[in-house]
């Protein structure tokens, strides 16, 4: 017996600078969570992520990820993508330095 299906979003890797990006409903990529299209349909979610990982000059290594609706938009379920929202962890770059210069303001 096949399980219920759980919310997703489609999360890959951007070619260029390897940030961690979500696709958004209307075709662009995000390094937003927050702003991804969160996909409630299993067939629809397929299509998704056919349609992202066929962007193999944006994109490398989509795949779908458990998600939930948030106040703000989808909301990671498991910690292993809540630690990708937050970028790299060998020092601070990427999203984590944006992210500190919006809690300095």
């Amino acid at each position: 017996m096949k399980g219920r299906f759980s919310p997703k979003v489609v999360t890959a890797n951007d070619l260029r600078l390897g940030d961690v990006v979500y696709l958004t409903e209307d075709d662009h990529w995000t390094r937003l969570h927050s702003e991804a299209e969160l996909i409630e349909d299993e067939a629809h979610a397929q299509m998704r992520l056919l349609h992202g990982a066929a962007q193999r000059l944006i994109v490398v290594g989509a795949y779908l990820a458990d998600a939930k609706a948030g106040p703000n938009g989808p909301e990671p379920t498991h910690f292993r993508e809540d630690f990708r929202t937050r970028g790299p962890s060998n020092y601070a770059h990427g999203k984590q330095v944006d992210l500190k210069g919006a809690s300095d303001v």
